[in-house]
């Protein structure tokens, strides 16, 4: 037994020195389902070793068999078989069985995913006379070991991975560790795709996000314009690189991306998008008028400034939390309020514009001081007219009445908290606005009385559908009342 093993380990040494046709690849390794054979002889004992795939993919399920024939009419016992493979191909279960006449699963084979070396092992044994190779007349007996591996994505790429196998039988043991036939995985293909880009603008960042199928999470995408490259990110586990870009130059910016190529994925690029960066955003500014003599019940007159000066956007106007009115920004740049205090104190007022398209938005606070109300005070009563059919785009006259009739001061109409416009009390004490809803549903429009020298604010309001439209909807109902002196509500109208 000692003597056999050791002419099998010479005969392995010298392979390149064997009889013509004891080395006969049968298959290439080539992209695709490419099956390899290779079939060499030790002494009397000839062996055929084939893999299913020898260029396979991440995933693919591969099957390596060793035929084991006698090229003289001595018979040979086989013990065991250990079929030796790359760690990163990972063992079936259940797939481990030897072949005859049929086919005879191995119950409990070894298995070693990974011997510390990069290679790993499946070993199966059996009794001494279960598996005999014959070739004789009468007798002729090839057994066929067989075990299937599913391909892990750690497998180097573009390198010779080498198989072989290891035996023991009756006339000696034979070790082909590295006899093959050898497993080669091409990269893996990847496409890269850039997603548009909108709204880009001069010192503004804008995100590019391309997508890559094909890599691995932490693999590098590289942004250019132009020829210029412009940054690098990685990937995350959706495929998905995404960078922060902020253009210096306006106009026209071609924009590609590009996966780099890895030790296991090979390099993709996008095709070019166009991008057309705007000028730089305006910075705007907001200011406030000085607000001075402000006094409980009193309507003193808040004014906001937004520069550049031009119509588009909004300010909004706040006390403190509270919202007083969102107000659309003349050609002036310029917003009005008639703001009516219910208490008396520092108040905090902030205006806030929206921006406009080019424009950044600003905001900015100015400290007032309200006085406490006069002592001697008269207090009104404001009646919101009912309102009849009311449609979006048709033009509705409000009109509320302020008693006394001879207090002066101004009204206030809003839907919701939206200025719909301001009216003069005239001697009768009647102020009107037009109104024409933009759209439709519930609402509810105020009237505000400003209040004017001894006279106390009030207030009332109704609740009426606006129709579609072309459909006028029906009648609002009637007032819920009005603000009596120091903020308070008053009877009924």
């Amino acid at each position: 037994m000692t003597s056999r093993a050791m002419t099998r380990g010479i005969a392995v040494g010298a392979a390149t020195t064997l009889t013509a046709g004891a080395f006969a690849l049968l298959g290439a390794g080539v992209a695709g389902a490419a099956p390899g054979s290779i079939t060499w002889d030790d002494g009397s004992s000839r062996f055929t070793r084939t893999v299913s795939n020898t260029a396979p993919a991440v995933g693919d399920t591969i099957t390596v068999t060793t035929k084991f024939d006698r090229t003289s009419w001595v018979d040979e016992f086989i013990y065991n078989v250990k079929d030796r493979h790359p760690s990163c191909l990972a063992y079936v279960p259940g797939s481990a069985k030897m072949i005859g006449q049929s086919e005879y699963p191995v119950s409990n084979p070894e298995v070693v995913a990974d011997e510390g070396n990069g290679t790993g092992y499946v070993r199966a044994s059996w009794g001494v006379t279960d598996w005999v190779v014959q070739n004789r007349p009468g007798f002729f007996r090839n057994p066929v070991f067989s075990v299937s591996y599913k391909v892990g994505q750690n497998c180097a790429r573009d390198t010779a991975l080498a198989t072989g196998m290891d035996y023991g039988g009756s006339l000696g043991s034979g070790n082909y560790g590295t006899m093959g036939p050898s497993i080669t995985m091409a990269k893996t293909a990847t496409t890269t795709t850039l997603d548009p880009v909108a709204g880009a603008r001069v010192g503004v960042p804008s995100t590019l996000t391309a997508t890559v199928t094909g890599g691995a999470a932490g693999d590098t995408v590289e942004f250019r314009d132009g020829a210029t490259v412009i940054g690098q990110a990685t990937i995350d586990a959706g495929g998905t690189a995404t960078l922060a870009w902020t253009p210096t130059l306006r106009g026209s910016h071609a924009l590609s991306a590009g996966f780099l190529d890895t030790a296991f994925s090979t390099a993709s690029q996008s095709g070019t998008i166009t991008v057309q960066v705007a000028e730089q955003n305006i910075t705007s500014t907001v200011a406030l008028a000085p607000v001075t003599g402000a006094q409980v019940g009193r309507a003193s007159t808040v004014t906001a400034t937004v520069s550049p000066t031009a119509a588009g956007g909004t300010v909004e106007l706040r006390d403190g939390t509270t919202t007083l009115a969102t107000l659309p920004v003349g050609n002036d740049g310029k917003v009005t309020y008639q703001w009516v205090p219910t208490v008396a104190g520092s108040h905090t007022l902030t205006a806030t514009f929206s921006g406009r398209d080019g424009v950044t938005g600003s905001g900015t606070t100015v400290q007032v001081n309200v006085a406490e109300a006069p002592v001697s005070t008269t207090d009104s009563t404001t009646t919101l007219n009912p309102l009849g059919s009311v449609a979006v785009g048709t033009a509705t006259t409000l009109t509320a009445k302020v008693n006394p009739a001879n207090a002066g001061g101004t009204v206030t109409f809003k839907d919701g908290g939206t200025v719909i416009g301001t009216g003069q009390v005239g001697s009768d004490g009647t102020a009107t606005t037009a109104w024409t809803p933009a759209t439709a549903g519930q609402r509810t429009v105020t009237a505000e009385y400003s209040g004017q020298g001894t006279v106390n604010a009030s207030s009332d309001q109704v609740s009426v559908i606006v129709a579609p439209g072309g459909d006028p909807g029906g009648p609002g109902t009637g007032g819920t009342g009005s603000l009596g002196s120091l903020g308070g509500f008053g009877s009924g109208n």
